[in-house]
């Protein structure tokens, strides 16, 4: 089948790279210097998404937001302009599972399918392919892309319907933004009370404190490496996690809580930050610097 890839940042590039290991890949984004390099690695770029869908048979997508999606899939020049019967959108962004299954209503209605496929491990993951792949849709749908989805990573789970996968992704990042703010703010006491940051990152990596925060975020910030996740992205994962749990009835107390800190952190810092940098909030209430 012929395939084709819309958003060609930092995640979405890293997919699309994997894809193009064994698949002739169609490309766009609104950025034309970031379809300008795919095309010199191969791929083929086009003018807007209308123009790609109707030369593929399944289209993936990875933007930043479900609101972005719905512009590419129905805004002017749109997939729905070239999408015929029986072809597949697989949306990889980070999404709001409510507008993913209102837009697979909508599509359903025309005979086109979508399967939502976020994933986790960030850039690095999916350059290696380790990446966890999030499956949401019709087994027929999903049986469909599976294979496309294989060359992107072997780790892949069919969580449910349609919004299943995105449902999934909420509850792993606002799990894995909630670990980093316990992490981070018991870390600064450590080292309030005379631990070193490096004593710090080897038990807890050894201990049953041992996270990704740990493991990755601390070491990250010790060695002074920049992170790979936007503080923006975060905190809009986080609230959605937080929506979806005040929209079915579950509290959601402790996500709440990281969601407001992650917004303290976009105040101080801007919304383009790293999620790691939420640190400094622990570092300013606390009157200590982590690297010094």
């Amino acid at each position: 089948m012929n395939l084709g890839y819309i958003g060609l940042g930092m995640m979405g590039g890293a997919l699309a790279r994997r894809l193009m290991r064994e698949h002739r890949l169609r490309v766009f984004d609104l950025n034309r210097a970031a379809t300008d390099l795919f095309a010199t690695e191969g791929a083929q770029p086009v003018q807007n998404p209308a123009a790609l869908a109707r030369e593929c048979d399944i289209v993936l997508t990875c933007l930043p937001t479900s609101a972005e999606v719905r512009q590419a899939i129905f805004g002017p020049g749109g997939l729905i302009e070239g999408l015929q019967p029986g072809k597949l959108i697989v949306d990889q962004t980070t999404g709001d599972p409510n507008e993913t299954r209102a837009m697979a209503a909508e599509l359903k209605e025309k005979g086109i399918g979508l399967v939502d496929a976020p994933v986790s491990g960030g850039p690095h993951g999916a350059e290696a392919g380790t990446i966890a792949i999030m499956a949401g849709g019709p087994k027929d749908q999903f049986d469909k892309v599976r294979p496309y989805l294989e060359t992107i990573s072997p780790n892949i789970f069919h969580c449910g319907d349609v919004g299943a996968g995105h449902t999934m992704k909420l509850v792993n990042n606002v799990t894995s933004a909630s670990i980093r703010i316990a992490t981070f703010e018991a870390v600064t006491m450590g080292i309030k009370n005379g631990l070193t940051l490096d004593t710090m990152i080897e038990v807890l990596s050894k201990g049953s404190g041992q996270s990704n925060a740990s493991k990755i975020s601390l070491p990250r910030i010790r060695d002074h490496l920049p992170g790979t996740f936007a503080m923006d992205l975060m905190h809009k994962d986080v609230r959605l996690a937080c929506q979806l749990g005040n929209d079915s009835g579950v509290p959601m107390m402790a996500s709440n809580l990281t969601r407001e800190i992650f917004q303290v952190a976009i105040q101080m810092l801007g919304p383009k930050a790293s999620c790691d940098d939420v640190i400094k909030v622990m570092e300013r209430n606390a009157g200590i610097s982590f690297t010094d």
